[in-house]
């Protein structure tokens, strides 16, 4: 497993390497030892995974608020999405900034979020499956959102947008003055 570092800090791509033979591959996805340094004493506290069936979905903003903020490691199963992380940390020399990778079935890449960023996607694909892996449990009274479509962000989704869910249609624009999640 190979841990690119981003311009933004606390964001890594996570290359897996994958090992093939007559039977098939085999790939290591989560090693608690190699990710040690960039999940800094942070342990997965739970797993979930998501199906969107159709081409040009969006899903997000998300995040949660301290206590309960939380580190991400997002893998897709199946198909492709254009991944999107936004730094929303008061103080950050990335703060309102956003990053985007393509994660795949076939390129084999994760995507680490750190606290005080707001993870998103649009599915390049049909039927995509995401793996997710969290630092912390959903807590739905630490939870937060901001609109996939915020112009203070712009984010310059690939596709047209096809689908979101009435509940991201109605996350909030960030105010002008918005000063910035403290962890």
């Amino acid at each position: 497993m190979q841990v690119q570092r981003s311009a933004m800090a606390g964001v890594a791509v996570l290359e897996t390497d994958r090992h093939g033979d007559a039977r098939g591959s085999f790939a290591r996805w989560f090693c608690e030892n190699e990710l040690a340094d960039v999940l800094g004493g942070s342990v997965i506290r739970q797993i979930n995974h998501s199906h969107s069936a159709q081409m040009g979905t969006v899903r997000g903003l998300h995040f949660q608020y301290s206590p309960y903020a939380e580190k991400k490691i997002v893998r897709c199963l199946v198909g492709r999405v254009f991944d999107v992380v936004v730094d929303l940390r008061a103080g950050s020399a990335t703060f309102l900034q956003w990053q985007a990778v393509e994660l795949s079935a076939d390129n084999h890449k994760a995507l680490l979020i750190p606290e005080g960023c707001a993870h998103g996607f649009q599915t390049l694909t049909d039927d995509v499956q995401l793996l997710y892996l969290h630092t912390a449990p959903y807590t739905p009274e630490a939870e937060s959102a901001v609109a996939y479509n915020d112009p203070c962000i712009n984010i310059a989704w690939p596709l047209a947008v096809s689908v979101v869910s009435d509940r991201d249609k109605q996350h909030a624009h960030l105010p002008v003055d918005f000063p910035g999640i403290t962890l």
